[in-house]
């Protein structure tokens, strides 16, 4: 759920054992050559900042997370050089997760394997709700807010900062020092799962009244501006490959840049009630532009995936 930054459909594999499932079948310098110029893939890389993390955060999401599959390091090491990510910062990534409880690691013979923890996988499923699943703007709406306030010690940066990252991520937005709103329903209990914080928090459900107006509220707590520049920013990198069928197509280098730079531009979306945004709000139109492309790459980029990646099955934690 938080750890989406980096300081935050799956088909299964059949097999067993630690022979390989599924290995390298197609020219891996043939392949490496068209992600190089795939248009798309070296335009985004070149003008976005793709945390490693994250990258792997989509990867593992996408293709290790429905099947319990383990991916081979250099399987990984590959996917992430494609999209401009070098080894020794994929190898450094990969180490930081599993020290995170995000990834775990398994060797068989002389290849490393990684595949998510139960953590990790909660951490990816709610990635992929995120980028799949409802609308970006609440369409209806009955006027319910949730308020949340909180109280630690100074010296508890770590578990505030922790807190906040958490609130963040469920939507809310800070109106002042210790006092966050969110305006719908939202469930406390799962946003501070595995915390420890639940006794420092106090949460209600409330509405605004006078002289709070609620439309100042929200710009005061949200970044619309900001918000709104991450979704035109996006319109403006991927509209000229929206049915675009010339050049080098790389479907997995592809998807997984389009995916990751759309899960960084939505991650800090609270997806409000469409009465308190302008009119021309464009999180709308970028929704739709992402879930074009994606939806033509997708059969693709899972057909190669299978048959690139070197996987096994893995235990009862992958």
């Amino acid at each position: 759920m938080l750890d989406i930054d980096d300081d935050g459909s799956q088909r299964n594999v059949e097999g067993s054992g630690s022979r390989s499932l599924a290995f390298v079948t197609m020219n891996e310098t043939a392949a490496a050559d068209v992600a190089a110029t795939d248009p798309a893939v070296t335009r985004v890389t070149a003008t976005v900042v793709l945390r490693p993390q994250s990258v792997l955060l989509t990867f593992f999401g996408d293709y290790a997370l429905d099947g319990a599959v383990l991916v081979a390091a250099g399987s990984v090491i590959d996917v992430l050089g494609r999209v401009g990510i070098g080894e020794h910062a994929a190898r450094a990534t990969l180490s930081r997760m599993v020290r995170r409880d995000l990834l775990q690691r398994e060797v068989r013979g002389r290849r490393a394997y990684f595949g998510p923890t139960e953590h990790g996988r909660r951490v990816m499923l709610d990635g992929r709700r995120r980028v799949q699943e409802g609308d970006i703007v609440t369409h209806q709406w009955d006027g319910t807010w949730t308020v949340v306030g909180f109280s630690m010690p100074e010296s508890w940066q770590r578990e505030r900062h922790d807190l906040r990252s958490r609130l963040q991520w469920a939507g809310f937005g800070m109106v002042q020092a210790g006092l966050w709103v969110a305006p719908r329903r939202v469930d406390l209990a799962g946003v501070l799962e595995d915390s420890q914080l639940q006794e420092y928090v106090r949460a209600f459900e409330a509405a605004p009244i006078g002289p709070t107006e609620p439309t100042r509220l929200v710009a005061e707590a949200y970044d619309l501006p900001l918000l709104a520049a991450r979704y035109t920013e996006f319109i403006e990198r991927w509209m000229p490959y929206d049915g675009d069928g010339s050049g080098p197509v790389d479907a997995v280098s592809r998807r997984v840049v389009l995916t990751t730079d759309w899960l960084q531009a939505v991650r800090d979306d609270p997806r409000l009630p469409l009465e308190f945004l302008p009119a021309d709000w464009p999180a709308v139109q970028a929704e739709m532009l992402f879930r074009r492309i994606n939806g033509r790459l997708r059969r693709t980029a899972e057909r190669e995936m299978r048959q690139r990646l070197d996987v096994i099955q893995g235990g009862a934690d992958a």
